[in-house]
């Protein structure tokens, strides 16, 4: 059992001391790292008028001697700590010997505890000088503060209306209790109980406190490189929310408030997320104790690593490595971006398609004749050389060649075989918007224009790394009025135009021609491409354009040069369209931050309609 001891002087002007208690919360929370420090695997908190008239916390951990009780709530006394050594390593949740002490000079405690194999529990009330007293307790032990800062009342006009303390402290047992989901948690305020978390898995907890719809836009988090690891959960884009309240962050099971795992975490969103829209996630960041400081904060909400760069760098590249799966790489079982279970699917093919095995039966996805007749032939055999002009210069060789019907009573209804790719196969296109498709599971819905401007983005920035941009020359130079700054942008930024494919020439005083655009944007309008790329450059200067704007360049020019909405394609287009978002990282969302695509099972069709009731 820990011994608890009197620090001494010298380790105690080494600690960050000055423990202050700010409001019910921040005893709250202190109280619950003492728990958690005892081995509790049960923790039952009581509050009445928002944690300010009374906190009672009751674990079931490894107790105290009486010996050690009044020794418990003086300055400076823990177990934790004993040398300058452990300092340097801990691995406790508390570990100064201030908390007890700092909320005995604002409120009155209670202490109750019974040591494992005492006979009985011992009562300690929190005047100075006070003895144990006999107490009945089965196990573990119970504090109680009551009544606080009845000793200073200008501190307390400080504290907010009720309903605002209990919400601080609930939040305060819910960081808590996501990092330890092996202890169960009960909460009641006035009596009444608000939260009740049992014993459950890291998954599990994570649900009952963040929700599930929290889990059904996220993607799961596991990375290793030698002592750091790092787990947890990072939502997607759809689920950013207008405020950081969402942002759980532990270091060896602490919750932190870290400027470099912030800024990681923000980098690693960076090209998924825009505008102040704030990213969601629950990451547990493990390390050597003896790597981070967390001795930096009398909160210990802060804390300072040795090697910060290192990680920094681990924590990006671990987010970013689980937010940019490509769809084709989800494994069996796995969510897909609307959070719904989806059967399971091989890997997205290769970019080189390989032979097919000869067994392989080939899917013939269902007719549907009368959608694509409603347009009269010519009108649709314009649509369709239009349309293929954005995806043919990509994979359109790739997409699936379909057999003949097998029968002409084919239909939608019919099951589709095991082992169709992730996102099916097209049936047919809603309002020149959507594409419809069917899949293994039931019905996708996809955003075509927002699909395939996450395709372009991300072809842009490999071909933009690899100083490799295709240009395609325009048959007809598309000429524009331009300004005078304009026109002087081009004689000047030359070089930087030729590197991102465009080819821009000064035809007149006023007047700027478009001969070549890049190959991946040659369905977009030229003239609107060129003005908007040159009006980033006379705001931005071409070195800022090709490094810290270079991201935000390239998403204008993807949105630009993207399928637009009304735009008519066939099924093949739409197929191979498809075909290209399972190969694509990131191609769950735009580069907006919006959902591309929506997953609606059977299940959920059949609720819908009312079916088998």
């Amino acid at each position: 059992m820990p011994v608890i001891r009197q620090l001494p002087d010298l380790l105690i002007s080494q600690t960050a001391a000055g423990e202050v208690v700010e409001r019910p919360a921040s005893v709250l929370k202190e109280l619950l790292e003492n728990a958690i420090d005892a081995g509790a695997t049960a923790v039952q908190i009581a509050l009445e008028e928002g944690g300010v008239k009374l906190i009672r916390i009751a674990d079931d951990g490894c107790g105290i001697d009486r010996d050690q009780l009044a020794l418990a709530p003086t300055r400076h006394a823990t177990s934790k700590i004993a040398s300058l050594e452990d300092l340097e390593r801990v691995a406790t949740m508390g570990f100064r010997g201030e908390a007890l002490a700092s909320i005995a000079a604002v409120a009155r405690i209670t202490l109750t505890s019974r040591a494992a194999g005492a006979p009985h529990a011992w009562r300690l009330a929190g005047e100075p000088g006070a003895a144990p007293e006999p107490a009945a307790l089965i196990a573990g032990t119970v504090v109680e503060m009551r009544d606080l800062y009845y000793n200073t009342p200008a501190r307390r006009k400080f504290l907010k209306a009720e309903g605002t303390e209990f919400a601080h402290c609930a939040e305060a047992v819910k960081r808590i209790a996501l990092a330890h989901p092996g202890i169960a948690f009960t909460l009641t305020h006035n009596g009444r109980v608000s939260l009740q978390l049992p014993r459950a898995d890291a998954r599990r907890r994570a649900a009952a406190i963040l929700g599930d719809d929290f889990l059904a836009d996220a993607r799961e988090v596991a990375a290793a490189a030698g002592p750091l690891r790092l787990s947890g959960i990072a939502a997607l884009p759809a689920h950013a929310r207008a405020r950081g309240d969402a942002q759980y962050c532990y270091v060896n099971g602490r919750f932190v408030r870290d400027k470099v795992l912030a800024h990681a975490l923000r980098e690693a969103y960076q090209d998924m997320l825009h505008g102040s829209r704030y990213p969601a996630y629950c990451l547990f960041l493990e390390l050597d104790p003896a790597a981070v400081d967390v001795n930096v904060h009398p909160a210990k909400t802060e804390v300072r690593f040795r090697d910060s760069r290192a990680i920094h760098q681990f924590v990006y590249h671990a987010v970013n490595k689980a937010l940019s799966a490509p769809l084709g790489g989800l494994a069996a079982g796995a969510e897909s971006s609307a959070g719904r279970p989806l059967a399971a699917v091989p890997d997205a093919a290769p970019a080189t398609p390989a032979a097919p095995a000869p067994a392989a039966p080939i899917y013939v996805p269902p007719r549907q004749a009368s959608l694509l007749a409603a347009e009269p032939a010519v009108r649709a055999y314009t649509d369709f050389i239009a349309a293929a002009r954005p995806l043919a210069a990509q994979t359109f060789a790739d997409a699936p060649r379909f057999a003949p019907a097998a029968s002409a009573t084919a239909t939608a209804s019919e099951p589709p075989p095991a082992g169709m790719p992730l996102l099916g196969y097209a049936l047919a296109q809603l309002h020149g918007v959507y594409i419809l498709a069917q899949n293994a599971t039931g019905l996708v819905v996809v955003d075509m224009h927002a699909a395939h401007e996450r395709i372009l983005y991300e072809k842009l920035k490999t071909a933009v790394d690899a100083h490799a941009i295709a240009t395609q020359a325009l048959l007809i130079p598309a000429v524009f009025a331009a300004s005078a700054f304009e026109v002087a942008a081009v004689e000047e930024q030359a070089d930087a135009l030729a590197a991102l494919g465009f080819e821009l020439a000064v035809v007149g005083p006023a007047q700027l021609a478009v001969r070549a655009v890049p190959a991946l944007l040659q369905a977009g309008d030229p003239a609107a491409l060129a003005k908007a790329l040159l009006a980033e450059l006379r705001e931005h200067g071409a070195t800022q354009l090709m490094t810290a704007r270079r991201n935000e360049l390239l998403a204008t020019m993807a949105c630009h040069g993207a399928v637009r909405a009304r735009r008519q394609l066939s099924l093949p287009e739409m197929n191979a369209l498809l075909r290209q978002m399972e190969e694509t990282e990131r191609a769950d969302q735009c580069n907006h931050g919006r959902p591309t695509w929506v997953q609606l099972s059977m299940d959920e069709l059949d609720r819908l309609f009312l079916r088998g009731r």
